[in-house]
């Protein structure tokens, strides 16, 4: 398989993402040619920061190929990886990553900083722009729906107070 049938496996999973209110985000990390790992954004979801599709995706390769080490994956992903997902791939040695959509806001492979200009003691090579359009596409997409939707009143607007004092201040 080429990269793009990858991304296009990526692209799917951010799609879903999409379609549950998730940022449109998905991951895959190949092994021998072979999927061992899939994530998607989960954040809202889950309630939870760490919820990356990177890390998703990551999480699962090691538990299937029983080992921290992914020395011999390559990680396939819509959107550059921000600094959490670039120390994780660091840390788990991923030989490779593949990303559609460049992070103008927090992308550590090129966009706001280079991790490969660190001196960590792993350096994935890296592969931008793989199904670019398609990726940032989805990303537009996504945020240009969000804007449409209806404001929830800001926490701080409340007419609930307490001893004449909003709640939150």
């Amino acid at each position: 398989m080429k990269d793009q049938d990858y991304m296009w496996r990526a692209l799917e999973l951010a799609q879903f993402a999409a379609k549950i209110g998730e940022v449109p985000v998905g991951a895959v990390v190949v092994c021998d040619n072979q999927i061992v790992g899939e994530g998607y954004n989960r954040r809202e979801s889950y309630k939870n920061a760490l919820a990356h599709a990177e890390l998703e995706a990551i999480d699962m390769a090691c538990r299937k190929l029983g080992g921290w080490r992914l020395h011999r994956c390559d990680l396939y992903v819509t959107l550059e990886p921000c600094p959490m997902c670039a120390g994780a791939i660091i840390n788990a040695r991923i030989r490779r990553v593949v990303y559609g959509a460049s992070d103008p806001k927090a992308g550590c492979f090129g966009s706001t900083c280079d991790f490969n200009a660190f001196s960590f003691n792993h350096k994935p090579e890296i592969v931008p722009g793989v199904l670019q359009n398609e990726c940032a596409g989805a990303l537009s997409a996504f945020f240009k729906e969000l804007r449409k939707r209806p404001k929830i009143p800001d926490e701080k607007e409340s007419p609930v107070r307490l001893a004449g004092k909003p709640l939150i201040q």
